[in-house]
């Protein structure tokens, strides 16, 4: 059954998707039918919700495809030109212009050769998405996302199709188009996987910042407030108001996907102790494990830094291998608290471990 949360992953994307032309490439030849026919019908509800599309035929027969896309109602109009006429960049307009998805062959070109990067930027597209034979592997585990300036590193720690899909998506991303997702079309479902989750299942080069931590905004107080609420039931946090958190907003901070939130963490500094807390540290369910938690840390401390703060410390009943194991925190007393936090703890009834650090 679906979790709430994951029900709202999905329905965060539908406005943004909304208006945007996305460029789907596929291998039609050398996929399995059953995931083919999946990804149409797929598409086909991306149609519904507003998605402008045009389908790339890599190999296999392109009338076939096309009979598909209208078997599984999608309302296409096939392009009469190949991908590499210069003329198919008008006629695909004409197509989405009135109101069809458009069916292009792609034959003649590999998934994201020099062509194919023209005639997404003529037609304006949002996403390169291609559905291939093979998937990228970095180290031979997939890679969900890659900033296009990192792609010529991680290229050494890949095969050899591998690195030429991630310097040909790289390449994209630096003429203009924003996000080319390289996916293994051999899998079922893997369309909606990658396109309505924060992570993703395939791999995405991107340009943008796609993700990033940044200072709390008053309209992510909703947001926070679910994310604390859901941790204070477990008795992990300390449990926090609207106001608490807005009359202190400027401590906050939250690491965005695709500008969802997706963990937070606070720096609350203490000038007459001269230390500071790291605290409200939390990372959503879905995406723990990742070292997002660590990355939340080091950006408080990095803050503490630049405020001159020599010490910081943490409170936690849960997560000490956490803070001692990778974060090189080491126990300590409630002594080492200021004077009016100590008191604080001290009135909660809380057993919380407290962790101190010094700051290089």
């Amino acid at each position: 059954m679906a979790q709430s949360s994951d029900v709202r992953e999905i329905l965060q994307y539908i406005p943004q998707f909304r208006g945007k032309v996305f460029f789907v490439l596929i291998e039609a030849g050398l996929l399995p039918e059953p995931a083919v026919a999946e990804t149409l019908l797929d598409l086909a509800v991306l149609e519904d919700l507003g998605v402008k599309l045009v389908l790339g035929v890599l190999g296999g027969d392109l009338k076939d495809l096309f009979d598909w896309t209208l078997e599984c109602e999608i309302m296409a109009a096939r392009v009469s030109r190949p991908i590499t006429d210069p003329g198919a960049i008008r006629e695909t307009l004409d197509i989405l212009a009135r109101g069809q998805s458009a069916v292009v062959d792609a034959s003649a070109t590999g998934p994201l050769d020099p062509a194919v990067v023209d005639f997404a930027r003529g037609v304006g597209v949002a996403k390169i998405i291609t559905l291939l034979e093979e998937a990228i592997l970095i180290d031979g585990a997939p890679a969900h996302a890659i900033r296009a300036a990192d792609a010529e590193s991680l290229a050494l720690r890949t095969d050899s199709t591998g690195a030429a899909l991630l310097k040909a998506a790289a390449a994209a991303c630096h003429r203009g188009v924003p996000r080319v997702h390289v996916l293994n079309g051999r899998r079922q479902g893997v369309l909606v996987d990658e396109l309505f989750s924060n992570e993703g299942v395939g791999t995405m080069v991107h340009a943008d910042s796609y993700r990033m931590i940044r200072p709390l905004r008053e309209e992510d107080i909703p947001e926070l407030l679910g994310m604390i609420g859901r941790s204070v039931r477990r008795t992990k946090l300390v449990e926090r108001s609207y106001e608490d958190i807005q009359s202190r907003i400027g401590d906050f901070h939250v690491m965005t996907i695709d500008d969802n939130v997706v963990g937070c963490v606070a720096l609350h500094e203490y000038p007459d102790a001269g230390c500071g807390e790291v605290a409200c540290l939390y990372v959503k369910q879905a995406h723990e494990g990742r070292g997002y938690g660590f990355e939340l840390v080091k950006h408080a401390e990095e803050i503490a830094r630049h405020l001159g703060i020599k010490r910081v410390f943490a409170l936690s009943n849960r997560a000490a291998d956490f803070f001692t194991g990778k974060l090189g925190y080491s126990p300590a007393s409630v002594e080492v608290l200021p004077t009016c936090r100590r008191e604080q703890y001290e009135a909660s009834g809380r057993d919380s471990q407290v962790f101190s650090h010094q700051l290089s």
